[in-house]
């Protein structure tokens, strides 16, 4: 349900998948610069961030009800996607948790 209206209703899911997503992009984008091989990671690193503002940017879309919010999201969708299959190349707890969530959020972003 929105904060202040319910206009933004039909995008709840969606924001709340959104929001999601970034949290564990930037949590697994600090959790990889930990890791040992960070030069090995350096492309997924790279589209955790992506993902993780892309993510940002389509909840506030959604939030503010934008014209464009629908073709935003299917580009989400495809960085959200993106970044789970860079998140698979590992075998860290954190990378596949956020694989997940990605994916979570790419299915959401999609049935827009």
């Amino acid at each position: 349900m929105g904060i202040v209206t319910a206009t933004t209703d039909k995008y709840q899911a969606c924001i709340a998948a959104c929001v999601k997503c970034a949290q564990a992009c930037y949590e697994c984008f600090d959790a990889c610069l930990k890791e040992d091989n960070v030069q090995e990671r350096a492309n997924c690193i790279k589209v955790l961030v992506e993902c993780a503002m892309m993510c940002q940017m389509s909840a506030s879309l959604m939030s503010m009800d934008a014209q464009f919010v629908t073709d935003h999201c299917k580009v989400c969708a495809s960085i959200c996607s993106k970044c789970a299959s860079e998140c698979d190349m590992f075998e860290d707890a954190h990378c596949k948790e956020c694989a997940s969530v990605c994916v979570m959020c790419a299915d959401e972003c999609n049935k827009m």
